[in-house]
């Protein structure tokens, strides 16, 4: 009677690849090669990260010497609290520094998506921006 071995490791649970396995290293050693300690092969494996993109760096803007008479825009991209906590920024600013304009925006879209026109406004009458981005 001849056993599919096949057959029988699925049935078991197990994956017909062990049959390769065997057949490898019997073939090694008919051959005379050794896979180094013991009688286990020798297997060779690439790392899955690969190779990270170049980083490009970008110089920080320049600093305001203050904030006094300038105008900060309150950006909120639509994470969770955010556009709360930049309102009682706003607030803040209102109390204790009345000479500083605050201009609370809503960013059209999601976090990752561009809002050109906005930033065109903020590009052209702001001195400074805050975005509420999350975590």
């Amino acid at each position: 009677m001849k056993v599919n071995r096949r057959k029988l490791l699925s049935l078991l649970g197990m994956s017909p690849a062990l049959l390769a396995g065997s057949r490898v290293e019997a073939e090694q050693k008919k051959k005379g090669v050794h896979s180094g300690a013991g009688s286990e092969p020798k297997l060779t494996a690439l790392s899955p990260k690969g190779a990270p993109p170049a980083v490009a760096r970008f110089a920080m803007a320049p600093r305001l010497g203050t904030l006094d008479g300038k105008t900060i825009y309150m950006v909120d991209t639509g994470f969770f609290g955010g556009g709360t906590l930049l309102q009682e920024m706003q607030e803040w600013f209102q109390q204790n520094v009345p000479g500083v304009k605050t201009v609370f925006r809503k960013k059209a879209g999601g976090y990752a998506e561009d809002d050109p026109k906005l930033w065109a406004e903020i590009k052209a009458n702001a001195n400074a921006a805050i975005m509420a981005i999350g975590h």
